[in-house]
């Protein structure tokens, strides 16, 4: 984002298309806190922090992750001084919840008041699984991310106060309105503050297609999503500050964005289901079921970091559990064996590289990138084929939208890139 743009022009601009979602992706925001309205202020971070002045310090929903926790904290210093109050945790995520530290160390400084932070119930079982699946948490986000230095945190600011429906607070006079909503966690938290007609969506909505798929990570709830997406679109909030991304200012474009998102998201989980329900398998049903355009064009549905196929995928898994519908997997041939097998009917393993190359060129990525691996599996350590398997998944990685898909195929290609060096 240009340093010199107000946050609020950007967000006009993109949502008037003057500028692509594309080419400000939500999660590359970073910037100076800025006045939205009277008394609140928003920080554009890689997770944002909304901050509210009250007569008794601030308020803040989310905090940001570790990398960013001093500048949030220096940037929104210079917008208010007065000590931290509360802090409430949209959800668990890292990216949202490593900011309080050095508001904590300045109170002890000062002789203030620790803060207080506050978040759904299910919050601290999600820490707790964050300590149990740590290693599994650092390689799947450096695969993710493509950030191979990238470290999973050990440690956690678990919540001084837990609520499990909804809650209100009330700090130096302000009234905020807590609800948990199912959504991208099962812990998430949207809060509304009615006298300044402000609602924190948390990751509820963020600039893109929800993700409600992330192939990585555990259970999303699409159908619990959307309804909470109308509830908050009921609210009449005017101001709209969102876990990614830039802020909607307006009743009638947060009404639409939030509206459109729990259309989508419906669209995905009703087909899906009605799909199911009449005995389809998962894999004609991720050929089938499509987001409608019109909803995908929107710019703030744009799938830029994950996608409605991996949508589908989810709800798959949430009622039909890890089978897939064919009878070969479910007690499968070691993937390798199978490759093996293959390539002897093929002719080799390289006849299935040659393969995978021509349908590449062709313009099938998808089928190309079986191949690549098949032949990869069945000759682990030829070089030649390791550099196929490099180039194929490199260019589907280049032609990817998605961050999720992006991160998977770059890191396929990089692991590929690096065996074939090494042989």
């Amino acid at each position: 984002m240009n340093a010199q743009a107000s946050i609020i022009d950007v967000a006009d601009d993109l949502w008037t298309g003057r500028r692509r979602i594309e080419d400000t992706h939500p999660f590359s925001l970073s910037g100076e806190a800025e006045e939205i309205t009277d008394g609140v202020a928003f920080v554009p971070a890689f997770a944002n922090v909304s901050a509210f002045a009250t007569d008794d310090g601030l308020t803040l929903v989310d905090t940001g992750s570790a990398p960013f926790a001093q500048h949030i904290h220096d940037t929104l210093r210079r917008w208010n001084t007065t000590r931290l109050n509360t802090a409430v945790f949209s959800h668990g995520h890292i990216d949202h919840v490593f900011g309080v530290a050095p508001f904590e160390e300045e109170a002890r400084e000062n002789g203030w008041a620790a803060p207080r932070v506050v978040a759904h119930e299910r919050m601290p079982a999600r820490f707790d699984r964050y300590v149990l699946t740590a290693g599994y948490n650092e390689v799947i986000n450096q695969r993710q991310f493509g950030l191979p230095d990238l470290r999973w945190p050990r440690e956690y600011r678990y919540p001084d106060e837990t609520y499990a429906d909804r809650t209100s607070l009330t700090v130096g006079g302000l009234g905020l309105e807590l609800t948990h909503c199912k959504g991208e966690t099962d812990d998430h938290t949207y809060t509304w503050v009615p006298e300044r007609k402000v609602l924190c969506s948390g990751d509820l909505f963020i600039w893109a297609s929800p993700n409600a798929g992330n192939p990585q990570k555990v259970q999303r709830y699409p159908r619990e999503w959307a309804a909470g997406l109308r509830t908050m679109a009921d609210l009449g909030a005017e101001v709209l500050l969102p876990g990614h991304g830039v802020p909607v200012i307006g009743a009638d474009r947060i009404r639409q964005a939030l509206t459109d998102s729990a259309d989508l998201l419906d669209h995905l989980h009703d087909e899906t289901v009605a799909m199911m329900n009449a005995g389809a398998r998962l894999d004609e049903i991720v050929h089938t079921v499509r987001g409608p355009q019109h909803l995908l064009e929107r710019p703030y549905l744009r799938p830029v970091y994950d996608e409605p196929e991996f949508v589908v995928r989810n709800v798959w898994r949430l009622y039909g559990g890890w089978w897939d519908g064919d009878p070969a997997h479910l007690k499968p041939a070691p993937a390798a064996a199978l490759a093996t097998e293959l390539a002897d009917l093929a002719g080799g393993p390289t006849r299935l590289a040659d393969r995978a190359l021509a349908v590449l060129e062709a313009g099938d990525d998808r089928l190309a990138g079986h191949l690549a691996e098949l032949a990869s599996q069945a000759a682990p350590d030829d070089p030649a084929i390791a550099a196929v398997r490099a180039r194929v998944f490199s260019t589907r990685a280049a032609h990817e939208a998605s961050t999720m898909s992006q991160g998977v195929f770059g890191w396929a290609a990089r692991e590929s890139e690096a065996a074939a060096q090494s042989m």
